[in-house]
Order: structure tokens, then sequence, then C-alpha cells
């Protein structure tokens, strides 16, 4: 089992920045690729940016192209997203989540989930 916790969402202003960080503890050995997901209410969750624990491949969503950034600690087993030119469209809960696959950024490949981090951007 994997046990991932968030933090860093809060309050931005549009064109603003934050940064989320997720810890992985457990079988840290057991999974592939790391990623961030958002989920609004009444919409499905959804991929917007992930990253393979082996070899940092990257995939994202083309709704955060250019603004967002992704890396991934392995001496820390902890993920960042790093987010920038806020918009309020950005406004979700963010999860962190763990899969077993490599390469995958879809929802139903991933088995661990933290408890989501509430991200907010408004004027």
């Amino acid at each position: 089992q994997v046990q991932l916790v968030e933090s860093g969402g809060g309050l931005a202003q549009p064109g603003g920045s934050l940064r989320l960080s997720c810890v992985a503890s457990g079988s840290t050995l057991d999974y592939s690729t790391i990623g961030w997901f958002r989920q609004v209410p009444g919409k499905e969750r959804e991929g917007i940016f992930c990253i393979s624990t082996r070899g940092g491949s990257t995939y994202y969503a083309d709704s955060v192209k250019g603004r967002f950034t992704i890396s991934y600690d392995n001496t820390k087993n902890t993920v960042y997203l790093q987010m920038n030119s806020l918009k309020p469209e950005d406004t979700a809960v963010y999860y962190c989540a763990t899969s077993a696959l490599a390469g995958t950024c879809r929802r139903t490949h991933y088995d661990y989930w933290g408890q989501g981090t509430q991200v907010t951007v408004s004027s």
C-alpha cells in the first residue's frame, strides 16, 4: 500500500502561483508513475500532470501546458506541482495518486490517492 499526503493548496490571485507537494510513504517501490489530478463539483476527476518515477517522462493536459510543471524527488518520495499563471478555472481539489503502470495519466489506472488539497483562484 502507498500512503499519499498533499499540501500547499490555498487561495491565489489570477496570474499568481502555488506549489503543491505530495509525500508518498509505504510501498513506494510499487508504483511507476505518480501524478496530479483535479476535480470540481459535478465533473470527473481529470489527470493534469503525471511523471514516471524512473526516467522522468511526463504527461500533461493541454489545459496546463506552459503554466504548470511537475517534478519528482526520489530521495524524498515527493512529487511537486508548480502552478504558475493561475486562472480561475484552475480552482479545484487537487489530488496526487500513484500507478503501477508506466506512461499513463488516466484516472482509472491509478490505485492509491491522497486526500486532496483545495486550490482556489480568485481576486
